[in-house]
């Protein structure tokens, strides 16, 4: 297998970088289609057919997007009815699975950004199909994001990019702390979140508003530690791709929030949602209104469930209001009070997307307030972790994971500064940190990347 976790996919990623290399730059895009649909060949053989065909309807409707309206909005349903035909149909008809298509959410607004750039008159209808099948079924993206543009990313594919060692160093450097968020901090804090999440009336109040701050520290190791991986490898190959993550634990406020977290898809949400609205550059009223569709709508790519929606919207009205409210005022304890108050908000938003449904949602914030009991330190097994020293483990990765966080919010690069000491105290710290990722790994057991299924 090369599924992201695997060791297989080291191994695809290390050919491909060697194949890359000894092609001729004008080759690329062909090499890396062919990886690509080796790629996704593996992990989702039967949706293949379907990523073709979408990809090559829409690629139709663009070369003819610009001068026919009817046109656009025909390739807009083409991108958008595998979407809607999979993922909320099955919901609506009440059917308890649906099929699962590899990045259905990721390929498909990554072709209706496309469309809208064309129609737009931003870049030009590309002629051939295959560099637009490239384009949607970019591996490093397809999973997961993050979202591409296609002006950003196909002119790099063909750029005449020679090896450095110092870039594929980094490369593997950030990838290696994609994996460690990924086996020693989000995966483990799976096991406590799944326990509770799976029976909340059986935990007190402490375990239940552990499991409720673990979910959001799972969903940040594991979807950051997705991203530093595929930036890495990107890193590796000579490409540069948009960063997704930035310290959203220290966001002041749901806006910053927004342009920390999954930043990819809050810029696609910004250019071809909010801004066709009418953005900001209209009534309050009318800015709030804006605000709050264009996050129902990422509810609604999240998933088919009300409580992405609910999700979706709250996430909407808390920004729409902070709109209202008066100018931030400065000094360090009222940033950290809004720090504070703004994380709370974000893992008590994210316990109604995690929840099974809203009643289940509403059952662990009662439990959180009324649930007597304060073990959560002291009955570890209780949370479904096997030992003192598995509990131990979780919380020291957190803190490596927010101690990382915190040099990076300050402007520290902690690659430079390693690089820079001198080499016995550079192999020193590597041989450390390798200790450490084998030591605090939880690599048995352990699931696939929680944004794979949107």
């Amino acid at each position: 297998m090369i599924a992201v976790t695997s060791p297989g996919f080291v191994l695809f990623a290390a050919v491909l970088a060697g194949f890359w290399y000894a092609c001729p730059p004008q080759r690329r895009t062909a090499l890396m289609l062919g990886a690509n649909l080796i790629f996704y060949a593996v992990l989702c053989l039967w949706a293949l057919p379907l990523l073709a065909a979408c990809t090559f309807l829409v690629w139709w409707c663009a070369r003819r997007a610009a001068a026919s309206k009817p046109v656009f909005y025909a390739g807009l349903a083409v991108a958008l009815v595998p979407l809607a035909g999979l993922k909320y149909l099955p919901a609506a008809l009440g059917l308890q699975t649906a099929a699962e298509v590899l990045g259905i959410g990721y390929f498909t607004l990554q072709l209706v950004g496309y469309l809208c750039d064309v129609r737009r008159g931003k870049i030009l209808a590309e002629k051939s199909y295959a560099r637009l099948l490239c384009y949607a079924s970019f591996f490093l993206s397809i999973t997961q994001g993050p979202f591409n543009r296609y002006d950003k990313l196909m002119p790099q594919l063909e750029r005449p990019t020679a090896w450095s060692d110092a870039r594929a160093w980094h490369g593997v450097q950030r990838s290696a702390w994609g994996y460690f968020k990924k086996f020693a901090v989000a995966d483990r804090a799976a096991v406590v979140v799944n326990a509770v999440f799976a029976n909340p009336a059986d935990f007190d109040r402490t375990q239940l508003l552990l499991a409720s701050v673990l979910f959001t520290v799972q969903l940040y190791a594991d979807f950051s530690g997705y991203t530093d991986i595929v930036l890495g490898v990107g890193e590796v190959l000579g490409l540069e791709l948009p960063e997704n993550f930035r310290q959203p634990f220290f966001a002041d406020s749901v806006n910053d929030i927004w342009a920390r977290w999954h930043i990819s898809l809050s810029q696609w949400l910004r250019d071809y949602v909010y801004i066709p609205l009418g953005g900001g550059r209209c009534s309050k009223a009318k800015k709030d209104r804006n605000l709050i569709l264009t996050f129902l709508v990422s509810g609604l790519w999240h998933g088919a469930g009300l409580t992405y929606l609910v999700w979706g919207g709250l996430h909407g009205v808390c920004q729409a209001v902070e709109n209202h409210l008066p100018s931030k005022r400065g000094g360090r304890v009222r940033h950290a009070l809004r720090v504070l108050g703004t994380f709370c908000i974000l893992f008590g938003l994210f316990v109604i997307f995690r929840a099974g449904s809203l009643g289940e949602a509403a059952a662990i914030f009662k439990g959180i307030l009324c649930n007597s009991g304060h073990a959560v330190f002291s009955n570890y097994w209780e949370l479904g972790l096997t030992s003192r020293q598995e509990q131990l483990n979780l919380f020291a990765g957190i803190a490596i994971l927010l101690a990382v966080d915190v040099a990076h919010e300050r402007g520290i690069s902690l690659r430079e500064k390693i690089a820079a000491l001198p080499t016995p105290a550079r192999w020193a710290v590597y041989e450390v940190c390798l200790f450490a990722f084998l030591f605090m790994g939880r690599f048995l057991g352990g699931g696939s990347f929680l944004y794979a299924r949107y």
